[in-house]
């Protein structure tokens, strides 16, 4: 685990952070939110990437435990971040689910459909409501957690 930590897991967050940093200037959002949405973003795919590699489940539990943690870390971290600058959180919150998108099960849904593989493509759609649905989950408990941590503060 070290040494992925060490190599692949430090190349992971520097491209996580790119790709919501600048998918962050896609969107257009504010230049003094561009980096910390970055690494909003990355601390939410290191999180995924560490339960994926850590958790001794079939590959339905891990994607579905690993993006739900995700998105309560993007969640609880852009709830931070907005307070911090003082800022709207869904500047931070969309840009840093970029690196969560199942844009490849996606793709591949649509491909064995066209090629004729609909068994394969269902195994993939099932892995595309799972993410989407336990991401739309981990906000949700991560507003809870946003709005408690508000109340007791």
């Amino acid at each position: 685990m070290l040494h992925w930590l060490l190599t692949t897991g430090l190349f992971q967050i520097i491209l996580a952070y790119l790709a919501t940093a600048g998918f962050g200037v896609l969107l257009n959002i504010p230049r003094r939110a561009v980096n910390l949405s970055g690494w909003v973003g990355a601390a939410g795919w290191f999180t995924y990437e560490v339960l994926y590699h850590v958790l001794p489940l079939g590959i339905d539990a891990k994607l579905a435990i690993g993006n739900l943690v995700a998105a309560i870390v993007i969640g609880v971290a852009s709830g931070m971040a907005a307070r911090y600058k003082r800022m709207p959180m869904i500047i931070f919150n969309i840009p840093s689910l970029v690196p969560l998108v199942p844009g490849g099960q996606s793709y591949r849904v649509v491909r064995n459909l066209v090629t004729g593989h609909p068994d394969l493509a269902y195994q993939y759609f099932v892995q595309v409501v799972i993410i989407a649905g336990v991401i739309a989950i981990g906000f949700l408990v991560a507003e809870f957690i946003n709005r408690i941590t508000l109340h007791f503060a």
